[in-house]
């Protein structure tokens, strides 16, 4: 069976076992600025990186600034569609090709202003949400796409990414909060506490709902700080966080692809800070490592799979688009390698993902490697190689390998002080102080 990521958010978010989170888990050896990156890790980053700017640069409508949501690995294609989620992982990509002079600033600086102006003042929306996926040239809404919370939010991560970085710029900084402030959160939340997972032109909301941990993170704390229509603190509190446990591995998870550990972390910080129920960069850390652990024991089925060549999430398949990963096991696991789930890993366990990134393009490279760098997914025991990249693959590597490298995005993005009010407003603080909300771990988690 082929699933979409809407199909499989469809099913978990509905159907999963709440658990007792018990521990944190395994400690973490995190990369941090001066720790074990070898000039030969940098040297491939960057190369992984240029490749990701040249799909984000030449695969973007040159009038709209839309991206395509994917693309062929050498470039174009027939695939029309564009994605909000990959315009704001590109409006992030843009601003790292201006600070690493990937191609003219000025000429950076012009696309970004045309992409913000096109989005504030031309492109559709309903109470300040965007469809998910939309016409390239004109951005109107694609077949029976969805009016979508998580995919709006990741595309004002990128367009407050353009504003904190590019400040000085007045039309730049008057469009990015011109899309963040029009936005009624409130409306989304369609009467309850957490965020209805979409909404479609005469048939309205989806009964299902945003409400266990996941990706969703950064679309919670761009509502709750919002400085003209934020959503009460009490929605971050109403997202259920179960535990998966694995062995000796626990850490707060729905049954998902790894992506749901990797997104909202591209923007927001929780490096050294906790909230009432965790530690979430240190919960992503554990995930990580668990993953990696997950597919070395799948290697008895599938020997592609081994500790220096691990990752499954949401992917092209030999059968099309699908979500898989664990653990728990996720989807029609096959032995395909995913790179984007290494890639995206890189600030949680450095070393581990860097020794996947360096064995693929070792090993594999004159297959999978091609102009935008790897292909969304290969699998090893087959010969078969998807012959597309993904705009969220491809910008979940390039925004986590630029945190690994630099903090560049994190440092950004963090600058933005409504990002700052809404981690405060929801409990954030530094680990191991004391809270002063009265409401409890016990509040949000059922044995």
């Amino acid at each position: 069976m082929t699933w979409t990521r809407r199909d499989f958010l469809s099913t978990a978010l509905t159907s999963l076992a709440i658990l007792p989170l018990a521990g944190k888990g395994l400690p973490s050896d995190v990369f941090r600025p001066g720790g074990p990156a070898s000039g030969r890790d940098h040297a491939l980053l960057d190369e992984l990186q240029r490749a990701s700017f040249e799909f984000f640069w030449h695969e973007a409508d040159p009038i709209t600034g839309l991206v395509r949501d994917r693309a062929n690995a050498e470039g174009g294609g027939e695939h029309a569609k564009s994605s909000m989620a990959a315009t704001g992982f590109g409006l992030t990509a843009l601003c790292i090709g201006h600070h690493r002079n990937y191609r003219s600033r000025d000429e950076i600086v012009a696309r970004v202003r045309q992409t913000l102006h096109f989005l504030a003042n031309q492109a559709p929306h309903v109470e300040g949400f965007l469809y998910h996926f939309v016409e390239m040239q004109n951005g109107q809404r694609k077949a029976n796409s969805e009016l979508s919370p998580i995919d709006t939010a990741i595309l004002l991560s990128g367009a407050l990414t353009c504003r904190a970085y590019f400040f000085d710029d007045e039309q730049i900084r008057q469009d990015a909060t011109t899309l963040y402030h029009r936005v009624n959160w409130p409306w989304a939340l369609n009467g309850g506490h957490t965020f209805a997972l979409a909404w479609r032109p005469g048939s309205g909301f989806n009964h299902l709902r945003w409400d266990a941990y996941c990706e969703s993170m950064m679309l919670y704390l761009l509502a709750v700080g919002s400085p003209t229509h934020p959503i009460p603190e009490r929605c971050w509190r109403s997202i259920r966080r179960p535990a998966v446990i694995y062995g000796d591995y626990r850490f707060i998870s729905t049954p998902a692809p790894l992506f749901v550990h990797q997104f909202s972390h591209a923007w927001f910080d929780f490096r050294d800070q906790q909230d009432d129920f965790t530690d979430y960069f240190e919960n992503s850390v554990v995930a990580s490592h668990a993953h990696r652990h997950f597919c070395h024991e799948l290697s008895n089925r599938f020997p592609s799979y081994s500790e220096k060549i691990w990752g499954i999430t949401a992917s092209d398949s030999s059968r099309g688009y699908v979500v898989w990963g664990g653990p728990p096991s996720l989807g029609p696991i096959d032995g395909t390698v995913v790179p984007a789930a290494a890639a995206g890993s890189l600030p949680f366990v450095f070393n581990e993902s860097m020794s996947v990134l360096r064995n693929l393009r070792d090993h594999y490279g004159d297959k999978i490697w091609k102009r935008y760098g790897f292909v969304d997914a290969f699998n090893p025991l087959t010969g078969w190689a998807s012959s597309d990249v993904l705009g969220i693959d491809v910008g979940i590597s390039m925004l986590m390998a630029e945190n690994a490298r630099g903090q560049f995005v994190w440092n950004t993005f963090m600058r933005n002080r409504e990002a700052q009010v809404a981690m405060e407003r929801v409990g954030f603080r530094p680990l191991g102080t004391n809270s002063s909300h009265a409401t409890r771990l016990s509040a949000n988690t059922q044995s």
